[in-house]
C-alpha cells in the first residue's frame, strides 16, 4: 500500500520527495520527525495525521483541512502558544503499526483558498508548527528526515482501503477482529446475511460451510444481485466467488460440519450455526463444544395468524465454552426433528433473515467488546445494544 499510494498521488511522492518522514497507516498520512517548541522553549518531535480519502483503490483526497498531533500544545519564540491553529485535546486511535504516534491534539487552519492537496497542506501546517523551533535550534529542527518508515503495515484482508474505519475513528477496536477466524455454518437466508455483514468486518479467516447447490429459493433471501448462471451450482463457491473480489482470506468447504470434521473446524475462534434440522444443529453443538469454540446458534419460525397475518420469533443463543452454561442454553434450542414445531415452519423472508442476521452479528461483537452491552439481567446473558428493539414484526421477540 505505501509504494502503491506513492505512485499514483503526485502530492505524496512529493512529501517523500523533500525529505518529510511519510507512513500510512489505513485511512491516515502520518509524517513524523514534526520539531516543535514546548512551553518551556526545548525542542520536540511530534506528527501530524490527516485524514486520507481513498477514492478507488489508488487515488486519495482531502477529507477536510483539518490535521491531527501527536505532541504536546506547541509554542513561539515569544512563550506563547502558536496561535490560529484551532488546537483542541484529542484523542485518535491508530494500529499497531503506529503505535509510536499518540493523537494528544487537534489543529484546524484553513487558509482563505483553502488546500490545494496534501503537499500544500502538510507543508503549511509544518511552517506554522516548526517555525519557531526551526528559527531557535536551526540545524537540530530539521523536519526534513528522509526517514522510511520501520516497518510497512500489516496488509489489510481487504482488497479496498477500510477508509471508514478511519472516518469514524474506531481503529482500536476494529483491531479487536484481527486474529478471529469465523465458521458459518449452513448458507440459507440467515446464513448468507451473516456472511454479508462479516465479510465487511476485518476477520482474519472466514470459513464456509454447505453441502447444498444454490437454486431459485435461495435467491429470494440471498443479499446481492441474481445471477441466473449461478443456479445449481455449489453454494459455498458461489458466496466465495461474490466475496472474494472485496476480501481475502474466505475458505470454502462443500459439506455440512459433523463430528468426522474436526480438521476442518480447528483454529476457528467464533462460529454462527443456521441450520434447519435439529439433528445436524446437535451434531454440530456436540462437535464445537468438544473443541471449545463459542457459537451463536440462530433460528426462526414464522406461522400465520387466524387474522392471516404472520407472526413468530426470532432466536439468537449463544454458546459460550462453559459446560453448565452450555447445558442450560441447549434447553432453547431444537437437537431433533421431532422437537419444538415452530422451528420447523418453512416461512423464511429475506427481511427476518437479514434481521436474525443482524442480532447474531451484533451479539458476537458485543462479546468482542465492540459494543457496549446493555442490560445484564437479560435471559441467558444474551445482551443486546440499548438501542436494539427486536418487537417490530408482530410479536418476534428475540427468546434469549
Amino acid at each position: 500500500m505505501y509504494q502503491k499510494l506513492l505512485s499514483h498521488n503526485d502530492d505524496l511522492r512529493q512529501l517523500v520527495k523533500k525529505g518529510y518522514a511519510v507512513d500510512f497507516d489505513s485511512g491516515y498520512l502520518i509524517v513524523r520527525d514534526i520539531p516543535y517548541l514546548d512551553a518551556q522553549i526545548n525542542l520536540q518531535w511530534g506528527a501530524i495525521v490527516s485524514k486520507l480519502l481513498i477514492t478507488d483503490g489508488c487515488h486519495v483526497k482531502q477529507d477536510n483541512h483539518q490535521v491531527y498531533f501527536s505532541g504536546s500544545v506547541p509554542y513561539g519564540i515569544d512563550v506563547k502558544p502558536i496561535p490560529n491553529l484551532g488546537d483542541q485535546p484529542h484523542k485518535l486511535p491508530l494500529s499497531s503499526h503506529c503505535d509510536d504516534v499518540v493523537v494528544q491534539r487537534a489543529f484546524s487552519n484553513k487558509p482563505p483558498q483553502g488546500y490545494t492537496d496534501f503537499y500544500d497542506k502538510i507543508n503549511r501546517y509544518v511552517t506554522i508548527i516548526s517555525g519557531p523551533a526551526i528559527e531557535k535550534y536551526k540545524e537540530q529542527a530539521n523536519p526534513y528526515t528522509f526517514k522510511l518508515p520501520n516497518k510497512i503495515a500489516e496488509e489489510s484482508v481487504f482488497l479496498f482501503t477500510d477508509t471508514l474505519t478511519s472516518r469514524a475513528e474506531i481503529n482500536d477496536l476494529s483491531a479487536k477482529f484481527k486474529d478471529e477466524v469465523v465458521a458459518i455454518i449452513g448458507l440459507g437466508g440467515t446464513g448468507a446475511y451473516i456472511l454479508d455483514f462479516i465479510a465487511k468486518t476485518p476477520v482474519k479467516e472466514i470459513r464456509l460451510f454447505d453441502s447444498d447447490e444454490f437454486i431459485v429459493h435461495n435467491t429470494f433471501r440471498s443479499p446481492g444481485k441474481m445471477v441466473k448462471e449461478e443456479l445449481g451450482k455449489s453454494k459455498v463457491l458461489i458466496y466465495k466467488s461474490r466475496y472474494e473480489t472485496f476480501r481475502k482470506n474466505i475458505i470454502a468447504h462443500d459439506k455440512l460440519i459433523n463430528n468426522t470434521c474436526r480438521t476442518e473446524i480447528e483454529g476457528v475462534t467464533f462460529a454462527f450455526v443456521c441450520v434447519d434440522n435439529g439433528t445436524a444443529r446437535a451434531d454440530i453443538i456436540s462437535l464445537l463444544t468438544s473443541i471449545d469454540i463459542p457459537f451463536i446458534d440462530t433460528g426462526i419460525g414464522i406461522t400465520r395468524t387466524s387474522t392471516n397475518k404472520l407472526r413468530g420469533t426470532i432466536r439468537t443463543t449463544y454458546f459460550s465454552t462453559d459446560s453448565e452454561q452450555i447445558e442450560k442454553n441447549k434447553v432453547h434450542v431444537p437437537l431433533s426433528e421431532e422437537a419444538d414445531d415452530i422451528y420447523k415452519t418453512d416461512i423464511q423472508i429475506a427481511e427476518i433473515n437479514a434481521l436474525n442476521a443482524c442480532l447474531a452479528v451484533l451479539r458476537y461483537k458485543q462479546l468482542l467488546g465492540f459494543y457496549n452491552e446493555a442490560n445484564k439481567d437479560l435471559i441467558n446473558n444474551n445482551l443486546l445494544l440499548d438501542i436494539t428493539d427486536t418487537r417490530i414484526f408482530g410479536d418476534i421477540v428475540d427468546d434469549n
